[in-house]
């Protein structure tokens, strides 16, 4: 994905010099080219444009699918199933979710203390750079506060008592989890109540604000995942007329008018380009899956549980990317792939690994039927998860019963010695229906194990999770 250069040179009608005399190219018609030119563009438009056009589809499920207008705040009052289609959710934590929009000026959200329960996540904005951490681990300590969103360079007069938050751009999200002390229905009524203590409204309105409206999505359909169709350039040149050009995207913006997509102008592709746009985000996407699969490292040597390459720059950069000398867009865009809402700070709360293979190394396919041990005292103070998502989409696989299995979970079945075994495929063995995750045939899947509260000898790995073993 970093052959612009080379893919021009191929792509382009011009004369090669060899041993000091010119070499006749390959000739292109003009219309050959112009595609080339097209999709070769389009491709790098995808890359760099990943994480605002995620933002878009999750905006646009907030207003359709949650029925959401700014200002509203989403929530699922109980663990999200596969109708939470976003990319790598858990099913074991509460969310709670809103976009704003401070075109028409700042936004106040007033954010309670984390009494009786846990309420903690990030304010992001809309290239998902992580603007700041909201509660215990955040700028308000758990103690609660009040949070000013600003317009990008807004130079008006900050009344007191504020936390601050100064994004480059007018559109953003949060997102929060909602932590109960216990899965009693007691303490979760607690963490629902505590949601519920949230203000989100204009600061114009700070002398009289409107009712606080909740939606929650329990068992709702929440569609917020991108479509890798031509539709992508068309949530990516809203985006682009919505925000202002930030200085580090100049060159890629000059590139994007060949598209037609322009700050000022209206995105109208024809047919024929809709079709070569086509083209190109499915190599785009390709590629997403394709950097997240083979530059996954073994975290235990020797097995197939690991980290992707871009893991290690996302936690040096705070997931922004960017370096003194680069912005390395096609590590953004893998990440952004792959999930959503990082923390502005990385703190030591959880530990994801994920894998793609089986202990053989084969990719994990919906039509095999799998087995993992998982081994007696994972280290993990809170609890553990493991949860299944769709290769292609990196969401739930859609229609499914069960994505995930975790240690809150009292239906579960534990060996004698503390060990768990959970089964994946198509079907279940015989009597293990409480530990088996269903799978679809015909369709690629891939797995994370979290570990929250994660302890010593996971890091300083004494204690190693086994591959997943394919059966039969």
């Amino acid at each position: 994905m970093k052959s612009s250069l080379l893919s021009f040179a191929l792509g382009a009608t011009m004369a090669l010099t060899a041993l000091g005399g010119p070499v006749e190219s390959q000739t292109f018609s003009s219309e050959d080219l112009a595609r080339r030119t097209i999709e070769r563009r389009a491709v790098e438009a995808a890359i760099w444009g990943m994480p605002i056009v995620s933002v878009d589809a999750m905006r646009e499920a907030f207003f359709r699918d949650a029925g959401a207008k700014y200002g509203d705040i989403v929530y699922w009052s109980k663990p999200s199933n596969w109708k939470n289609q976003t990319t790598t959710p858990n099913q074991s934590s509460l969310y709670v979710y809103f976009n704003f929009n401070t075109t028409d000026g700042p936004v106040v959200l007033d954010f309670p203390a984390a009494i009786g329960a846990g309420l903690f996540g990030t304010i992001l904005d809309a290239w998902q750079g992580a603007l700041v951490d909201v509660g215990p681990k955040g700028e308000d300590q758990g103690n609660g506060g009040k949070y000013l969103i600003l317009p990008p360079g807004f130079t008006g007069d900050v009344p007191p008592g504020y936390i601050v938050v100064r994004p480059a751009t007018f559109n953003g999200y949060a997102l929060f989890r909602a932590i109960p002390e216990t899965q009693s229905e007691a303490d979760v009524a607690k963490a629902i109540a505590l949601v519920k203590k949230q203000r989100l409204y204009p600061l114009a309105q700070i002398a009289n604000p409107p009712e606080q409206r909740f939606i929650d999505m329990a068992d709702k359909l929440f569609d917020g995942l991108v479509r890798y169709d031509a539709s992508f350039y068309t949530r990516l040149a809203r985006m682009v007329n919505e925000e202002p050009v930030q200085p580090r995207d100049l060159a890629i913006m000059g590139q994007v008018r060949s598209l037609g997509i322009e700050k000022g102008k209206e995105f109208k592709p024809n047919e024929q380009t809709n079709a070569t746009l086509k083209a190109a985000v499915e190599q785009a996407h390709a590629e997403f899956i394709r950097t997240n699969v083979e530059t996954t490292q073994p975290y235990w040597p020797g097995t197939h549980w690991g980290l992707s390459d871009w893991v290690a720059l996302a936690a040096k950069t705070q997931f922004t990317f960017q370096t003194a000398d680069s912005l390395d867009v096609d590590a953004r865009a893998a990440m952004f792939f792959l999930a959503y809402a990082p923390p502005a700070k990385l703190g030591d709360a959880t530990f994801y690994v994920v894998a793609y293979r089986d202990a053989a190394g084969a990719s994990l396919q919906g039509g095999n039927n799998y087995k993992l041990r998982v081994p007696a005292d994972v280290p993990a103070a809170q609890f553990w998860a493991f949860t299944v998502y769709d290769r292609n989409s990196a969401g739930f696989i859609r229609e499914t019963k069960r994505g995930n299995l975790d240690s809150y979970d009292q239906t579960m079945k534990r060996n004698t010695d503390g060990s768990v075994d959970i089964f994946v495929g198509p079907k279940a063995p015989a009597g293990e229906e409480a530990n088996w995750i269903p799978t679809e045939p015909g369709k690629r899947w891939f797995t994370l194990f979290r570990f929250y509260g994660p302890g010593k000898p996971l890091f300083e790995k004494t204690w190693r999770l086994n591959d997943i073993e394919k059966m039969g």
